[in-house]
């Protein structure tokens, strides 16, 4: 709560902002929560996990500034670079510890994905880029539905390079974006590039996983 109302203070958010960072915090905190038991067998959070919960608090913040009328674009990008950045730690220090974990790497990945649809809703609230920029948010709750939906997409993805670099490099793409000394069209011209990059790669796991159950079928 200190820190919504902080940052609601020097951005000049108001109070409505500090309550909505509040309850999307406490959403948050009860979905890590009743997921616990993917932590075992560790019984220590540990500092690869508290990483995250740093990095996922950071984007709940910019995520409770898209009702804003008015969002401090120099604010969020700041906010969202560091965000971006604690990315590059959690993951090695997990495994450097010896307590990486299904919970650990589920909780990074969903910090992602919601980083990016956070990330597009913050640049396409700017109206720099068009609602295109939505579709690199949506494509992992898209993709994530596709696989309930149909079971044959729901063959186990074996863990990627590509696909973390191209996860990576889409992020990249909207800090550049929504960076607010970038001109117009460098900004659209970046979020294009992450975009293309992000559907490429769904493509391909989509059809890995069409495959992998052809196999099995």
């Amino acid at each position: 709560m200190l820190a919504a109302a902080g940052i609601a203070e020097v951005g000049g958010l108001g109070a409505a902002y500090a309550w909505r960072a509040l309850a999307f915090l406490g959403a948050g905190a009860a979905v890590l929560v009743l997921g616990l038991d993917a932590h075992l067998p560790h019984r220590r959070f540990g500092l690869a996990n508290q990483l995250t919960l740093l990095r996922a608090t950071l984007v709940v913040l910019l995520l409770a500034m898209i009702g804003q009328p008015h969002i401090p674009a120099a604010f969020a990008f700041g906010i969202a670079v560091v965000a971006a950045s604690l990315d590059a730690a959690d993951g090695r220090v997990a495994r450097s510890s010896g307590l990486a974990s299904r919970y650990g790497a589920r909780f990074d990945m969903e910090t992602d994905a919601l980083l990016i649809l956070v990330l597009s809703v913050l640049l396409w609230r700017r109206g720099v880029v068009g609602a295109w920029v939505l579709a690199g948010g949506a494509m992992r709750y898209v993709f994530g539905g596709l696989r309930v939906l149909v079971p044959r997409l729901d063959a186990p993805l074996a863990p990627s390079v590509r696909r973390q670099a191209f996860a990576v490099a889409q992020v990249v793409a909207l800090l550049v974006a929504l960076a607010p000394f970038t001109p117009p069209l460098l900004a659209r011209v970046a979020a294009a590039a992450g975009l293309a990059g992000l559907l490429l790669s769904f493509g391909i796991d989509f059809l890995a996983s069409w495959r992998a159950s052809a196999r099995t079928a």
